[in-house]
């Protein structure tokens, strides 16, 4: 299986890999999300490490039945060859109501087909108020006039 763009990157698909990834997170979807690694693909996030698509899944339908109304942003930092760094922000609440909005990094590296077989994150965690809120798009892909993440000073 090929999931293009494939490596060496340049700064178009770099942008268009992190676009791909954002997009599908934004679905919410953990099969979804989970097609884009490599079977045996390692994980760190947080202070989680695991690896394979069916952990990928079981984390990340844990992360969002936590994680409520899930918004995210991604934007490259840098790229070379077959590693694609992106910085990132995302708004959720608990079940409490309780808004956060969460950043970090997170640095990826692609086998030949595309696929990633490695991402380590990290990730912090800011309580916000409702009234301070930036993403506001309906749930699901963010359009494509919505501001970025240095469109908003984040």
């Amino acid at each position: 299986m090929s999931r293009p763009p494939l490596p060496p990157f340049d700064a178009a698909a770099a942008a268009q890999k992190a676009r791909m990834a954002e997009d599908a997170w934004n679905s919410r979807d953990p099969e979804r999300v989970a097609g884009a690694y490599t079977e045996d693909c390692a994980w760190r996030n947080r202070a989680e490490m695991f690896a394979g698509r069916d952990a990928i899944v079981a984390f990340l339908t844990r992360k969002w039945a936590k994680e409520l109304d899930y918004r995210l942003i991604k934007e490259v930092w840098a790229f070379n060859e077959n590693r694609i760094a992106v910085r990132f922000a995302y708004e959720w609440h608990d079940d409490s109501g309780s808004w956060f909005r969460s950043y970090g990094n997170e640095n990826w590296e692609f086998d030949g087909a595309g696929l990633m077989r490695r991402r380590i994150a990290s990730i912090n965690d800011l309580p916000i108020a409702a009234a301070d809120r930036l993403f506001h798009w309906p749930l699901g892909r963010r359009p494509d006039d919505h501001p970025g993440l240095s469109d908003l000073g984040l």
